[in-house]
């Protein structure tokens, strides 16, 4: 059975959808459909787009308003696509917020996690097919959407990207080439093209599959699909029985099987400090709850991570010019409940990055045995510090 005849079978007994990343440029779509089906590939039944906010602002008015999406399918008679604005996903965190651009650096990270959820989610159903198209969008959101392919991608799915021949790249007018003539203006003020003499070329993209080697893990976790936590736990299949563990003062990062997490001053300095306790394990025996030197201990780190000030204030001092020149007349000590409050919030923050296998071999237990009065760092980890 050959290729052709292949691509045939897929057509017939597969729902094929095309799933596309795209910025303030609507005519990525329009241009890789006509490439699609002028060429003779799998050409979709559904099309999905990811986009943000402005964009899709863009891509509304391009495609359904001006009436380019629609024009294309009847020049061109092309069987019906289901494509409205319903099938428009903008780019949300985990509490629905939209993002309305993705230029800071936060927003590479919600980026990331929707673009990996969304490939998840499609690519769980065996009986479609998944063609992803990188044309569009920032870089960041290209290279998300490949290497989600890589991470998910089967056999029957696939990567391309579209381009023009130079005279009409980037020209605002220009959505595909039409069947007859339609000038338009170019590049520069005065100039004027045909549509009819563009030149769209369709580049399939050959991508290392890495779904099969991870199968079963992968499809556990498919409704938690965020882009970390799947590195993580494909690295970590790959690990020994120990895990790495790299701190960083400057960055306030604890990094693990190929994920950087940034933490708040407050929360790194304690996971620091019982990192760096005996057998990392701390006792929180009276003496311990009456004595100030743990809170020194606390603020040795706090002070090196330029945290917020006012956790200064939470132990008696005013700021750290009172830690400066050590005016410990009124430090208070480190207290189980600032302890465990501030364990919560490092464990949802762990949780947000990593699977939850993984954040149970990093984190910081406690022995309930005792009350809860004793915390350690689990024994198999290696820990390497980077300090200023």
């Amino acid at each position: 059975m050959d290729s052709s005849e292949v691509d045939a079978m897929i057509e017939t007994v597969m729902k094929n959808i095309l799933v596309a990343v795209t910025g303030a440029s609507p005519q990525v779509l329009t241009e890789t459909l006509y490439a699609l089906y002028t060429q003779g590939k799998i050409f979709p039944q559904e099309v999905y787009v990811i986009t943000t906010q402005n964009a899709k602002d863009i891509l509304v008015e391009g495609l359904f308003h001006d009436g380019h999406w629609q024009r294309l399918i009847t020049d061109y008679q092309m069987p019906a696509i289901k494509f409205d604005e319903s099938h428009i996903w903008l780019i949300a965190d985990d509490e629905g917020r939209v993002l309305d651009d993705a230029k800071a650096e936060a927003d590479q990270t919600i980026m990331a996690d929707f673009i990996t959820r969304k490939t998840a989610e499609l690519t769980a159903d065996p009986d479609c097919s998944v063609h992803a198209s990188l044309a569009g969008g920032r870089k960041t959101m290209a290279f998300y959407m490949g290497y989600a392919m890589s991470l998910y991608g089967r056999e029957q799915d696939a990567l391309s990207h579209v381009f023009v021949n130079d005279e009409f790249e980037f020209v605002k007018d220009f959505y595909y080439p039409t069947p007859y003539d339609n000038v338009i203006t170019g590049k520069k003020p005065g100039d004027t093209v045909n549509t009819r003499d563009a030149i769209v070329t369709l580049a399939e993209i050959p991508f290392v599959r890495m779904r099969r080697h991870f199968e079963q893990d992968l499809l556990t976790h498919i409704q938690d699909a965020s882009f970390s936590k799947t590195v993580a736990l494909m690295n970590a299949a790959q690990q020994a029985d120990h895990l790495d563990v790299a701190i960083s003062y400057k960055a306030r990062t604890v990094s693990v099987l190929g994920v950087d997490i940034k933490l708040s001053a407050k929360l790194l300095a304690l996971y620091l400090m019982i990192a760096e306790q005996p057998n990392r394990t701390m006792k929180l025996s009276s003496a311990f709850q009456s004595s100030i030197e743990p809170t020194k201990q606390y603020l040795a780190h706090f002070f090196r991570l330029q945290g917020d000030v006012r956790v200064y204030n939470t132990f008696g001092l005013e700021d750290e010019g009172d830690w400066q020149h050590q005016r410990f007349e009124k430090l208070k000590p480190l207290t189980p409940k600032f302890i465990q409050e501030v364990l919560s919030q490092l464990h949802k923050k762990l949780a947000e990055h990593l699977p939850v296998e993984v954040v149970d071999k990093i984190k910081v237990h406690s022995d309930g045995a005792k009350g809860g009065s004793t915390y350690f760092i689990n024994g198999q980890l290696i820990v390497a510090l980077n300090k200023p």
